[in-house]
This record gives C-alpha cells, structure tokens and sequence, in this order.
C-alpha cells in the first residue's frame, strides 16, 4: 500500500508512494479502473434513487438484480464520486484509493453477510448484494494492485524501481552508458 514500508536494507527504508509520472501507463490503467467501478456505482446508486424507495427500507425493491433503499443508493454515488475523483488525480492515488476501497468492499461483504436475516440490515442486503460487494472488491483490488504488486514486475516499473534502487541506478548507467556508445559509433561512421 502507499504507506506501507519494505526493508531491502537494514538501514534503508523503501517508500511506495514515490511520484509515479502522469503520463505512465499505470496510471492510465488505475485512472479507468476507478471511472469504470466509479460509472457502475454510480449508475446504481442514481437508479434506486429514481425508483423513490424509502432510505432505510428494507423491502424488495431491486435496481438491476440487487436489492436496495435509499441509504444504499446513496452511499453507492458517494462512493462512485469518489471513484471518478480517483480517476481524475490519477496516479498512485487512484491506484491506493482502488486498493482501499477494494478492502471496504470486500469487508462490507463479510459484515452484510452476517447481516442477512437481521434486524441490523440497514442498506438492505441480499446475497445478491454481498456477492456483487465481493466482485466490486476483487475489481477494485486487481485495478489498484495491478503493476505494484508482483515477483516479476518489469524493470522500467517504478514499483520495481523503488524496491530495487541500487540495481535500477545501475540499470541506468548502464543504459545511459551503451545509449553514449552508440551516438559515439554514429557519429564517427558519419
């Protein structure tokens, strides 16, 4: 997690918030991950609301499949406004913000599941509802996860780049070393 510190020396600590650039492909892919969990949750927060069902109504009314109240559908645009917030900063951010919601999900599941049945049902949950708060999850935490988390995560990543800063600072010299010999060779067989 962006917070979350890995030892690779005793005396030096990693950090995984370092900047990842705007324009990398990670964080075009944390940035439609959050618009795409955002744009569902949204949707169906926006249409439970139009059916005007009571907040903390725990009849049957369904909006695509899954139960719902008032409460529900409103925490679901919180939460997917929060997702298209997400999206729009980009950048590790998004890709924490997915991964921490992405636990949320996955925990309201498990408490909704014991909610069944009960008087503590507020929102409204059916086991429909945990099973798609699991696959939102799961979404959330493949679209948050994807490009940090891995044993073998390209070199030109700046995950890897952040585990590995002494092999990433030789990787570059040498780069910069071979790029160097190259433009030397050319320019003196021109």
């Amino acid at each position: 997690m962006a917070g979350q510190v890995l030892h690779s020396h005793p005396r030096r600590r990693i950090h995984l918030d370092e900047h990842l650039p705007v324009d990398h492909r990670l964080s075009k892919f944390y940035r439609v991950g959050a618009g795409l969990m955002g744009l569902v949750l949204l949707a169906f927060g926006i249409l439970g609301l139009v059916d005007r069902i009571g907040f903390f109504d725990t009849g049957g009314d369904t909006v695509a499949g899954l139960n719902t109240n008032g409460a529900l559908s409103v925490l679901s645009i919180c939460v997917g406004l929060l997702l298209f917030v997400g999206m729009v900063i980009g950048g590790n951010f998004a890709s924490s913000l997915n991964m921490i919601l992405g636990i949320a999900f996955i925990l309201s599941g498990f408490v909704n599941m014991a909610l069944l049945e009960t008087d503590f049902n507020f929102l409204a949950f059916r086991i429909q509802n945990v099973l798609f708060s699991f696959v939102v999850g799961v979404m959330l935490m493949f679209f948050g996860m994807y490009g940090r988390v891995g044993s073998a995560l390209p070199h030109d990543n700046p995950y890897w780049q952040a585990r590995h800063p002494d092999r990433a600072a030789r990787e570059q010299r040498e780069r910069e070393l071979a790029g160097s010999a190259a433009r030397r060779k050319w320019l003196t067989s021109a």
